[in-house]
């Protein structure tokens, strides 16, 4: 008689916990994203869960493939994920993230109409990604390399910084770095045999390829590179907040642009957070701060960039019309474009001793 009783017990502290677990998990926002790029500023995260009451939990990613294999080995552990829109197009394919109800994310309304539109992040009419910042990967230079800035793509294939060049151990960016270098469009390249000929002239001078920001800015610190790749807001962030001897420089034959959106993932736990976090992420007063204290790209949000100094980089020479004409935005490629390009990358990298 008594076991049936000690049972129900048993089952109904079982389900009590489980929801208490589940109320505890609801009031989490867990977000995936680069490491060291705004959402897991300490004072941001602060400000975001005192205003309202959820509790940010970050994991990391070092390249757009090892974020989508994350969204596709945990379903259901994340709320928001932040992916390049050009890889957008994948993850909605693969339903490995939901429409976005932008009508509760207030601060939207202010995203330029540009970045809005953007047709990478839309699909059947339903917005699947909300702009937050773009930016580009130019080049970057060590200051005590160069009496005056270089001006050209050139300059990464000169002698005079042979075995002192770094670029990003990465396959598209570097097939469309190499496009750059020879007159093309990085999303429709036509002569692959000139980016391939180009980029392997370029290896002799590659001291070592990078992966993060750290790997470039301890470069740079200790003197081991005069010029490389390098994305303008990490620039600006070891200029400002590491005070490093780094300049951007945005070469006349032109740069990637990237544009960075935040979507909610499939299968969500807490969508109203998730909302939260997103508007909270887009909004002026946040990404002053960001710029002002740490260095960032551009946001899309205009209100934010209005707020800005009226010399400040990312207004001054970000937003300058001639900018605007030399960089070209990434777009979706296919999976047989990704794996040629890998294929090519790999060999390149063979002669880089």
């Amino acid at each position: 008689m008594r076991m049936p009783k000690l049972t129900a017990f048993l089952t109904a502290t079982a389900v009590f916990a489980s929801a208490l677990t589940l109320a505890a998990r609801a009031d989490e926002v867990h977000v995936l994203n680069w490491k060291g790029y705004g959402a897991d500023e300490p004072w941001a995260i602060a400000a975001f869960e005192k205003a309202t009451g959820n509790k940010v939990v970050n994991d990391f990613f070092n390249s757009e493939q090892e974020m989508l294999t994350k969204l596709r080995t945990n379903p259901a552990l994340y709320d928001v994920v932040m992916i390049n829109a050009a890889f957008n197009d994948q993850a909605m394919a693969e339903k490995l993230i939901q429409p976005i109800d932008v009508s509760k994310i207030p601060n939207y309304a202010d995203i330029s109409p540009d970045k809005a539109g953007s047709p990478m992040l839309a699909r059947d009419g339903k917005v699947y990604g909300v702009p937050w910042v773009w930016g580009l990967t130019a080049l970057a230079i060590n200051e005590k390399s160069f009496e005056t800035p270089p001006t050209s793509i050139a300059e990464m294939w000169n002698e005079a910084h042979k075995g002192r060049v770094t670029i990003r151990d990465d396959a598209v960016e570097g097939v469309q770095f190499g496009a750059i270098a020879t007159g093309q469009n990085i999303n429709e390249i036509k002569d692959m045999e000139a980016v391939k000929s180009k980029l392997t002239s370029l290896m002799p001078q590659i001291k070592t390829f990078w992966s993060s920001e750290n790997d470039w800015n301890q470069m740079v610190a200790s003197n081991q590179i005069d010029i490389g790749t390098y994305w303008s807001g990490s620039a600006d962030r070891a200029k400002t907040h590491f005070k490093l001897p780094v300049s951007l420089v945005i070469p006349r034959e032109g740069a990637v642009a990237w544009l960075d959106a935040f979507s909610i993932p499939a299968g969500a736990k807490n969508v109203a957070g998730a909302e939260a976090f997103i508007n909270y992420m887009i909004d002026p007063k946040f990404y002053v701060e960001w710029v002002t204290k740490v260095g960032a790209p551009v946001s899309a949000n205009t209100k934010a960039v209005a707020a800005l100094p009226e010399d400040a980089f990312n207004r001054k020479v970000m937003g300058d019309p001639d900018v605007a004409k030399r960089i070209q935005f990434q777009a979706p490629i296919t999976d047989a474009q990704r794996e040629a390009y890998l294929a090519l990358w790999q060999e390149l990298k063979v002669n880089v001793k």
